[in-house]
């Protein structure tokens, strides 16, 4: 019998969100959004953000692609939108309550495989395989072997995430995200040629300052007001519940409530990029991999910070 992944505390939290997006504010999406120059940051225009970040990635998609792998496909939208556009679509959803909304938004149009992208085991190749904001949860040198191992010859990697920066680490700032030299060095190492390098840092970073409102003005206040309900209830219990998970309630209100989640915070430790490899087959000598025979031609390198889409 097939063993499915368990749901846990991370599925939930992202159930909760789709659903709280989807009913307050018609949003398809799980990821950033991409603001413009021009384009008032506020939670009405977030659903527009979002399609802007859709329509720029799926913009980078190079000439000649025909089949895709969507790994961390969130709801499925990102997903839907190649599927309409004709590239045939598989995903790797790794979350049981995300893929079941998957299924029920592409049905049979997509190949759903529901694990760890490190653990995917398939015969079928693809022309390029996709990281939506889903990189940062990987290991990069056993990610990047995968994505060599499904790459059809002359295939692409397309990134487009969080990375950190060399600076020194704040506990109470922004996490996630790989260290954005080591991705370099390990893509480097492997059997991918860097085409694009494109650094949207300064569209993404306003989703900060709204995530930062929203859990000070919003998620805050219900808490604290929830906390005082209980209080009044139930005293006792209310003051043992506390004192007994005393450290994990004081480092959530550090985490969350007390600042360092701006985007003058995000700029300080992160970069925001996307990021487009070609599957050369050349070996390096540093790091062997399985060879296939390739085109001989190269993409050109193209590195640039835009202004909008």
């Amino acid at each position: 019998m097939k063993k499915h992944p368990a749901i846990t505390s991370r599925d939930l939290g992202l159930e909760f969100a789709a659903i709280c997006g989807k009913h307050f504010l018609g949003l398809e999406h799980l990821h950033y959004g991409y603001w413009p120059e021009g384009l008032p940051v506020n939670i009405n225009n977030l659903r527009t953000a979002q399609e802007n970040y859709t329509s720029f990635l799926l913009s980078q998609i190079p000439a000649g692609i025909r089949t895709i792998l969507d790994v961390g496909c969130g709801s499925g939208h990102t997903s839907k939108r190649l599927s309409d556009m004709g590239y045939k679509v598989s995903c790797v959803s790794p979350s049981p309550v995300l893929s079941a909304k998957v299924r029920e938004l592409m049905g049979d149009a997509c190949k759903i495989y529901e694990c760890k992208f490190e653990d995917l085991q398939t015969e079928d190749k693809y022309d390029l395989v996709l990281f939506s904001e889903s990189f940062q949860y990987m290991k990069v040198r056993r990610s990047l072997g995968k994505t060599l191992e499904i790459l059809n010859p002359g295939g692409y990697l397309l990134v487009c995430d969080v990375f950190r920066k060399d600076v020194e680490r704040d506990q109470k700032g922004v996490g996630g995200g790989h260290l954005l030299s080591k991705f370099y060095s390990q893509a480097a190492a492997s059997s991918f040629e860097q085409v694009k390098d494109i650094d949207i840092t300064n569209q993404t970073m306003p989703n900060m300052d709204l995530l930062d409102d929203t859990l000070k003005n919003v998620v805050r206040p219900i808490i604290d007001s929830t906390i005082n309900f209980i209080d009044g209830r139930h005293p006792l219990a209310s003051k043992v519940i506390q004192w007994l998970y005393r450290k994990k309630i004081d480092k959530a209100y550090q985490k969350y409530f007390y600042g360092n989640r701006a985007s003058v915070d995000f700029v300080k430790l992160k970069y925001y990029r996307l990021l487009l490899y070609r599957y050369t087959c050349k070996v390096p000598a540093a790091n062997p991999v399985v060879s296939n025979t390739c085109p001989d031609n190269k993409a050109a390198r193209q590195t640039t910070s835009p202004a909008g889409i």
